[in-house]
């Protein structure tokens, strides 16, 4: 069955990359309605855009969408997790702003808020994508693949220079709550000399060291260190499920990085809708609903959350 939210939930902060103040605030949808952005700050043009893979555009940093009149949200990727991680399939979501609010630079916040109000869910039959074969796409080293499997799973594999991240690799289910316990607290990540860098051309204003993991070599600069030994790529997972719910519906199949990004990770589902028969809609039974993610979640899993 397809879900919603109980009630609305509101948060506030500031945008990465303006460093300006935003609200974002998550009603309840009917039943098919989808994940659907909105603009209450546009004066002119259509307000609503929808959080598809088709209405992406390639941005530095993040996920952003835009719409043919070419209203825009950036920074979608967090929530879109958190969505996506707790089994909620219907939502509007205002903001009062060009960016989703960083916040702690995880989706954590999100999560937090979802659970207190709890789902409700609707009296229709939720459909998802089953990945029947193979696709992939390159760039250079970077991987991005799905593959047929009974769930969604996400492998991700990672390799940075600073010994502070270096190479880094993580496999997971993702039923049985496991976004909510194993990835919705990591935080995105950048070394110093980028976010010098960034900031001195007019990007990243809203980075600080509190939503961001900096590091610089083997140092990690942000208070209180890492929240996990393998953050970094707990997070670049975090974001592949964030990317990976524009598809518009659950999915069920084996997504592995390598290396990826948000953009390399839209080409895939391009790919993907662009090959024939490597997908298919089915109606979710129970069976199959058991091993999506965030089924069986709830406010007794706020613990799990930093």
């Amino acid at each position: 069955m397809q879900s919603t939210l109980k009630s609305k939930v509101s948060l506030t902060g500031a945008g990465l990359h303006s460093g300006r103040p935003a609200r974002i605030t998550l009603l309840p949808a009917q039943a098919d309605f989808g994940i659907v952005f909105k603009r209450t700050d546009a004066v002119s043009g259509d307000r609503l855009v929808p959080a598809r893979w088709d209405a992406t555009e390639h941005v530095p940093l993040c996920t952003r969408l835009v719409n043919a009149d070419g209203v825009s949200v950036s920074t979608v990727e967090h929530v879109m997790a958190a969505l996506a991680g707790l089994g909620v399939h219907n939502v509007l979501i205002e903001v009062s702003g060009p960016e989703v609010p960083i916040l702690d630079g995880s989706a954590a916040p999100f999560v937090k808020a979802v659970l207190k109000v709890g789902l409700r869910r609707l009296d229709a039959p939720l459909m998802v994508l089953k990945v029947v074969k193979p696709v992939e796409v390159r760039e250079g080293d970077a991987v991005a693949r799905i593959e047929p499997a009974d769930g969604l799973h996400i492998d991700f594999e990672i390799d940075f220079a600073d010994v502070a991240i270096g190479r880094q690799s993580r496999s997971l289910n993702m039923a049985n709550g496991a976004f909510v316990h194993e990835l919705c607290d990591s935080r995105t990540f950048c070394r110093l000399s980028d976010v010098e860098y960034m900031q001195a051309n007019g990007l990243a204003l809203g980075g600080t060291m509190e939503n961001a993991i900096v590091v610089d070599g083997a140092k990690v600069l942000s208070p209180g260190g890492l929240r996990h030994g393998d953050e970094p790529v707990r997070h670049k997972m975090l974001d592949a499920l964030g990317d990976l719910a524009l598809a518009g519906a659950p999915i069920l199949g084996r997504y592995t990085g390598i290396r990826a990004g948000h953009t390399l990770t839209n080409r895939l589902l391009r790919a993907v809708f662009a090959t024939p028969g490597a997908v298919e809609w089915v109606e979710c039974d129970n069976d199959a609903m058991l091993r999506l993610p965030g089924v069986g979640v709830g406010i007794a899993d706020l613990d799990a959350v930093a």
